[in-house]
């Protein structure tokens, strides 16, 4: 449809994929070496820049996956759930995959038992095939990182800098999926068109004591209940921080966009000083 077509080429565009004529940016020519959407893409360039492109390409194979989580069969929910809570990291769902994806590798690691891991899987109600898909997937992105002669660091996974990199590195690409709990009570209301979704059953934060206000999400889908799924938290700082100011301009009038504005007026004397420091 031309609506979907034009939406695509806005979002492109919001993410500096495009020039002044509308052909792609040189920058928008190497986020179209990877095999991802341009989101994802742009997140995986700009974790170049965060130090962070070790986590990030894990997430990225992780999220292109297929689903990890195994529908637990009846009687054995909260048997899975307690399984899946051994992974869950308080910053949210992309970090959880991180984590999911490290201890499936440590899983792996003996090559002489391959049904060790198969076991490893089930006993944790997690997709043996899903997550090996993942590591293929991982693999082929860093070849092609290394093609275009682009930097990987090392990993610094858990240190209290690298998560606030990783935060910065997807909202780089994601700054167009943000939503906010307007009731304290999980109701969450995105940016861009104003739907009310739930958060996603596999989410860590999901029957949670604690949910969080704002968070970054990687997709909508109402087929499963108006949902967001992989959900992790960010602060309204670092969105004002990071989120492109002509995006902003676009978005409908709203108490979130309200919020935002404050925070972008209380950092913009904080910037200014920045830039005549520079």
């Amino acid at each position: 449809a031309p609506e979907s077509l034009m939406q695509a080429l806005e979002d492109l565009d919001y993410l500096a994929a495009l020039d002044n004529d509308g052909n792609l940016s040189e920058f928008g020519i190497i986020m179209s070496e990877f095999p991802l959407d341009p989101q994802l893409s742009k997140s995986l360039l700009a974790s170049c820049e965060f130090e962070c492109v070790d986590e990030m390409l894990t997430i990225a194979a992780m999220v292109t996956a297929p689903n990890c989580f195994l529908h637990a069969p009846p009687g054995t929910e909260e048997i899975a759930l307690t399984c899946w809570r051994r992974f869950c990291h308080p910053a949210g769902d992309h970090f959880t995959l991180i984590n999911i994806f490290n201890a499936f590798r440590a899983a792996t690691a003996n090559p002489t038992d391959p049904g060790n891991t198969e076991k490893w899987c089930r006993d944790y109600f997690l997709s043996s095939s899903a997550l090996s898909m993942a590591e293929m997937i991982r693999a082929e992105l860093v070849e092609i990182m290394k093609c275009i002669e682009l930097p990987i660091s090392e990993p610094d996974f858990g240190s209290e800098e690298n998560l606030l990199s990783i935060k910065k590195a997807l909202l780089s690409g994601y700054f167009m999926h943000i939503a906010r709990d307007v009731d304290g009570s999980g109701n969450y209301l995105m940016l861009t068109h104003k739907q009310v979704a739930q958060l996603h059953p596999f989410s860590s934060y999901y029957n949670s004591r604690r949910i969080p206000e704002w968070v970054l999400f990687h997709e909508f889908t109402i087929s499963e209940g108006n949902s967001i799924r992989v959900v992790s938290e960010i602060s309204p700082h670092l969105f004002a921080e990071l989120v492109p100011q002509y995006y902003f301009s676009n978005l409908p009038p709203s108490e979130s966009k309200d919020i935002l504005q404050e925070v972008i007026n209380h950092l913009a004397p904080v910037s200014a000083t920045k830039e005549e420091q520079k």
